[in-house]
């Protein structure tokens, strides 16, 4: 009898990609910048701090767009 393996979904991605909190805010503000401008300053930057500043701007990317589609009836 063949093992059925769980699907894991993609809704909880998030959950994953973090993996210590504040630290890229932290950085940010030691900078003396927003996060968001510290995003978009170290964006290509090599190594973690360029993973956690891409991630930072898809997080702000999907925060807007998930703004956008709630509706007030």
């Amino acid at each position: 009898m063949a093992k059925k393996t769980k699907k894991k979904t993609k809704k909880h991605w998030v959950k994953g990609a973090i993996k210590h909190k504040g630290v890229f805010s932290a950085a940010a503000k030691r900078a003396g910048m927003s996060t968001a401008a510290y995003a978009q300053a170290k964006k290509n930057a090599p190594g973690v701090l360029g993973k956690r500043a891409r991630l930072a701007i898809t997080l702000g990317e999907l925060r807007r767009r998930r703004g956008k589609r709630k509706t007030t009836p």
